[in-house]
């Protein structure tokens, strides 16, 4: 089975002036990123903003993608949506078109544990024969005792785990212990060391589409002892990542990339683009934080 280890674009979605995926820019970046030491790719995530797009977009961001990776490395498709029959569907495109594994959120506005388990129970069955990962995020109901209870799911894989609290992070990990394929990947940028420091096989995260050789070094220097070097670089991409915070991500993020030489358009409403005196006066900042140098690794 796959495991989500190593560094991990939460892949963005380049739009053409028509909201239509970039299919273009999109291989374009699949390309660049493929020169970088990345563990795969992660598509149609909250990054990839996969929820606003129609089913229809979704498949063929996930093709082109696959098409370009040829193999090189994993792709894992993100499914989760408000309809859980566009969800199945995204789920069975996932395996047949070669797919490494599929993920979802956490259902939002629901916070029954009965309901959640229903959920990813029906879901994991729509492609039985392909990993299946959890994505925790916001979540609305405690994490542990459902994870606990959907253990016995075969192609249960493991998850993403995207907050601060290693505690929890450690216990969801330690849940699975024993299974044949089982790996829990952290998914905010902001606690790589301390993730893998607390078990962590692999990170997925949105600032991976721009500096991901920052956080592969940062995982190599925690396995080789020099933990003070890797949070030395983790501080480092953390300022760059709260600038963009202050800016609004969404939008900071498209800046970002056409300033590295990837035109990914504008975001999809809800995330608002910037406008053009705000990201003259990020980039300053972002560059006089060490931007380019990050980007470069």
């Amino acid at each position: 089975m796959t495991h989500l280890q190593g560094a991990w674009p939460a892949l963005m979605t380049p739009h053409a002036p028509d909201g239509q995926p970039n299919l273009t820019a999109l291989r374009s970046l699949v390309r660049h990123l493929l020169t970088k030491e990345i563990g795969g790719f992660y598509v149609n995530g909250t990054t990839g903003e996969g929820v606003f797009m129609s089913v229809a977009d979704r498949e063929l961001v996930l093709e082109t993608v696959l098409d370009e990776a040829a193999g090189r490395v994993p792709v894992v498709s993100h499914v989760g949506a408000m309809a859980t029959g566009d969800t199945f569907r995204l789920a069975r495109q996932a395996a047949a078109c070669g797919a490494a594994g599929f993920a979802s959120i956490i259902p939002p506005l629901y916070n029954s544990s009965a309901a959640v388990e229903a959920y990813y129970r029906q879901l994991a069955a729509a492609a039985p024969d392909l990993p299946f990962f959890m994505y925790v995020i916001n979540a609305s109901v405690p994490i542990l005792p459902l994870v606990e209870a959907l253990l016995d799911i075969p192609n249960l894989a493991g998850g993403k785990y995207t907050g601060p609290d290693m505690f929890e992070f450690r216990r969801v990990l330690d849940a699975g212990a024993g299974r044949d394929a089982w790996s829990l990947s952290s998914g905010m940028d902001e606690m790589c060391v301390a993730a893998v420091l607390a078990g962590s096989v692999g990170n997925i995260g949105s600032t991976l589409n721009f500096m991901p050789g920052a956080y592969a070094r940062m995982r190599s220097l925690v396995v080789e002892g020099r933990t003070k070097e890797a949070m030395q670089l983790q501080l480092r991409a953390n300022r760059v990542t709260a600038i963009m915070i202050d800016h609004g991500f969404g939008g900071a993020l498209y800046t970002v990339m056409k300033h590295l030489g990837i035109d990914a358009g504008r975001p999809r409403l809800p995330n608002l683009e910037q406008n053009a005196a705000d990201a003259a006066t990020m980039l300053r900042t972002l560059q006089q934080a060490g931007l380019d140098d990050l980007a470069a690794m």
